[in-house]
């Protein structure tokens, strides 16, 4: 059992209230971790604003040289990481190494961008006005971040906000979620053995009333959120004036068209959809299949969710599909998919449930309106419906309060640019789950999904201001 305290300058075990962390496959606990209180969280905000001037004047390439360091020691650290967030989130350990491993690109990513930041020349006389004077643009840290990263990711979700974060010259404060505060401790700890300027990072587990200072004080400049849509807009609202970045989730959709290779896209679907249990933003969860395809589609989805979707112990090598995060989730999208059947739906796949373990569940003929096609499951369930035309396809899919992601199979280039013409989403995938994702793309979304983008580039964009120089001859 791991015992962490949390990081404010450097850790401190003693700081704030120990709190126990327990998995959600079978309630042992896996770890103790120090909570802070409002007093943790003000002095956290203070550390940030005072050490932001010198932080912002460090020379290029001694940020680049801790964003490769903490790189190196997540990588050192990469199997401890990896069970610690098998522990904690219940994330099949397979799935765990691979977060573990992506990691450290996307803070060498930040260290390569942040080498391209220079700013621009303007020749102001293209206006009247303008003779005889110059334009000089660059780009300048924002000031101190305040970043609120999400159960499901809690190491790469965690890193793209503070990567980001540090590549533009900004300290941040970053408060994980409650269920897995470890992972982004270990993530403090790890920078601090970088050489990273103490005060620069802090990690502070906490409630989300602790945190509301990250929102509405006035020091904190830029604010990083990825959660559920519903606290992202209320925080939208407590700010409006603060340069804020929402990614909320969706309810991904899939078209699968008649010349798609039907064997391959049941394969990925399903891996998308039911990996560890659906708890990811982009999972699968609608799929449009055109009638002609529609019953070999299904047989293979059922087929592969059944024969290769194993469910159970996260550290199981063999596991793709844990469990929920906890049992209250567990008990949302059970009722879920009840409800869906009583309204009409059919069940090709049926789910089970122990415990918070819910195996896959596949269903089609589901009335729009029920909330396990219109809002986000989050869980391990996909929703099958046909269509004739490729313009209802078009239309279904649009027919969402979300848009994150979408993913189309076919052969024909030309259905591939309409959708990217028509689709209401911030990512179009062809030929694969809309689950896909590598770090360097921009990554976020529209409507309800919220707005701005991730991805080492487009964050570090989103965390720095231009600031222009007239000079006149």
């Amino acid at each position: 059992m791991r015992e962490l305290g949390l990081i404010l300058g450097t850790e401190r075990s003693d700081r704030g209230t120990s709190r126990e962390i327990r998995s959600p496959y079978d309630a042992r606990t896996v770890g103790r971790i120090a909570f802070g209180d409002a007093a943790v969280m003000q002095q956290a905000i203070e550390l940030a604003n005072q050490r932001f001037p010198d932080y912002a004047r460090e020379p290029l390439h001694r940020r680049i040289g801790w964003l490769r360091g903490i790189a190196a020691g997540i990588e050192r650290h990469a199997e401890e990481i990896a069970h610690t967030i098998a522990d904690e989130a219940g994330k099949p350990i397979r799935l765990a190494r691979l977060e573990a491993t992506r990691a450290p690109a996307t803070f060498r990513a930040a260290a390569d961008e942040s080498a391209h930041l220079d700013g621009e020349l303007l020749s102001l006389d293209k206006a009247a006005g303008g003779e005889g004077r110059l334009g000089l643009v660059r780009r300048v840290p924002a000031g101190p971040v305040g970043a609120v990263s999400p159960f499901n990711f809690p190491l790469n979700l965690a890193s793209h906000k503070v990567a980001a974060a540090l590549a533009a010259g900004n300290p941040v404060v970053l408060k994980p979620a409650s269920q897995t505060p470890m992972t982004a401790v270990l993530l403090g700890r790890i920078a601090l053995e970088a050489g990273l300027p103490e005060g620069v990072l802090s990690v502070i587990p906490c409630s989300a009333r602790e945190a509301a200072p990250l929102i509405v004080d006035p020091r904190i400049k830029v604010f990083s959120f990825t959660g559920s849509a519903e606290v992202g807009w209320k925080i939208k609202s407590q700010a409006p004036e603060k340069r804020i970045t929402l990614e909320l989730g969706g309810n991904a959709g899939a078209i699968v068209e008649p010349d798609a290779d039907i064997a391959f896209a049941a394969q990925r679907l399903s891996l998308g959809g039911f990996m560890y249990a659906g708890q990811i933003c982009i999972s699968v969860q609608r799929i449009f299949v055109h009638e002609q395809v529609a019953e070999p589609f299904l047989e293979a989805l059922v087929r592969h969710a059944r024969e290769e979707i194993a469910c159970g112990d996260p550290q199981d090598e063999n596991v793709v599909c844990g469990p929920m995060i906890d049992a209250a989730n567990a008990d949302r999208v059970a009722d879920w998919i009840a409800r869906a059947v009583e309204a009409g739906g059919q069940a090709s796949l049926p789910s089970t449930r122990e415990g918070n373990l819910l195996s896959p569940a596949i269903l089609r003929d589901v009335p729009r309106e029920q909330p396990i096609s219109c809002r986000e499951a989050f869980g391990p369930v996909v929703v099958v419906e046909t269509y004739r035309e490729f313009e209802e396809a078009l239309t279904g899919m649009n027919d969402s309060d979300f848009g994150l992601q979408a993913a189309i199979f076919t052969r024909d280039v030309g259905r591939v640019l309409a959708a990217f013409d028509t689709l209401e989403v911030g990512g179009i995938i062809h030929n694969d789950y809309p689950t896909f994702r590598v770090d360097p793309m921009p990554y976020g979304g529209v409507k309800q999904s919220g707005f701005g983008r991730e991805g080492p580039r487009y964050a570090i964009e989103e965390m720095m201001e231009l600031r222009l120089l007239v000079l006149r001859r």
